[in-house]
């Protein structure tokens, strides 16, 4: 059995923007999200890609496409999860329409057992939410833990309004075409992202972005001659180009944003190099942490960070300047 692990919304967020040369939804094997939510609720709107478990009786019944034991994340969400334990459901409000017949379609049972309290009145019961006792069940069947979306799909819709959607069936095709967003560092706050990101208006208005710090050769249609919201430093992505003299003057232009709670977004050519490499430096910055410690975050963030060697060099002095000395040993080959 697998742990059971709370999975904030951020988190999952980015996990649907991974991005290797496509999305990383394209990957069969990368992500099964699962809505335990009634019928009715999953037809008026769900996440992206996410599969509706049906359950009949007390069994629920998964989609036999999903390889459970080699899926990389297994998330689950409900209505409105806040704990992993058990707590007051009201079962008048559960599966109103889970009862029918599922018919000869291609789902596997899972095994079931009852948490219910015997000090429950009419139909109020102490039991576990319905996304966390669909997750223990299936982590019997993972090789990774199963994630719990906290605050389940109320609170995620809420914040990712245009990952909603009332669409099933995903094509391999549509899954190739689907555009990632910014990866968020900071939520709600800090964005990270390619060039093409920062050129799309409707990327621009879901993220509500209202300034950027553009570090590659490019000139972006956003923010032109506003040197409020736009810090634009020129610099090649290349082994001798120079990042770290401009680092104090980036680091002051977040921090700015950060208090006028302007959200942010970062950016260089592809987003995989220069880009983060601001972004870990700021996060040595204002947490006076190591570098090791900022690179592993952002690398959670985005799994294919890759600042080229000069970039991750200047950052090991920028952790000097920051602590006081060289801390972090980065012959480490993960850098």
């Amino acid at each position: 059995m697998t742990d059971l692990v709370f999975c904030e919304p951020t988190e999952l967020y980015n996990i649907l923007n991974q991005v290797s040369k496509l999305s990383r939804l394209t990957e069969p094997n990368y992500l099964c999200l699962l809505d335990v939510r009634s019928r009715r609720e999953y037809d008026e709107s769900h996440v992206i890609t996410a599969l509706r478990v049906k359950k009949k009786g007390k069994e629920y019944l998964i989609p036999e496409s999903v390889d459970l034991e080699c899926v990389k994340y297994c998330v689950v969400y409900d209505s409105n999860t806040s704990t992993l334990e058990m707590t007051l459901v009201n079962r008048d409000l559960e599966d109103d329409d889970d009862s029918e017949d599922p018919g000869p379609g291609p789902d596997y049972p899972l095994g079931t057992e009852s948490f219910a309290s015997h000090d429950s009145t009419a139909r109020m019961e102490m039991a576990l939410g319905p996304a966390v006792e669909c997750g223990k069940m299936l982590s019997d069947f993972t090789g990774n833990p199963v994630h719990i979306l906290k605050g389940g799909y109320e609170r995620f819709s809420g914040l990712y309004h245009f990952f909603r959607t009332q669409k099933i069936i995903w094509m391999p095709q549509e899954l190739d075409a689907f555009q990632p967003y910014p990866v968020e560092i900071i939520p709600g706050k800090i964005f990270l992202g390619n060039f093409s990101q920062a050129c799309d208006p409707q990327v621009q208005k879901d993220l509500k972005i209202k300034a950027h710090i553009n570090v590659c050769m490019e000139v972006g249609p956003f923010f032109a001659g506003d040197p409020d919201n736009l810090l634009h430093i020129q610099i090649e992505d290349t082994a001798d180009a120079k990042i770290i003299p401009f680092l104090r003057h980036l680091c002051h232009f977040i921090e700015i944003h950060l208090e006028l709670g302007s959200v942010l977004m970062v950016f260089s050519t592809r987003g995989i190099s220069r880009s983060c490499a601001v972004i870990v430096a700021f996060l040595m910055h204002q947490n006076e942490e190591t570098l090791k410690r900022s690179w592993a975050y952002v690398k959670k963030c985005k799994n294919n960070m890759r600042p080229n060697w000069g970039l991750v060099t200047q950052l090991l002095e920028w952790e000097k300047i920051v602590l006081g000395d060289f801390v972090t040993d980065i012959s480490d080959p993960m850098y």
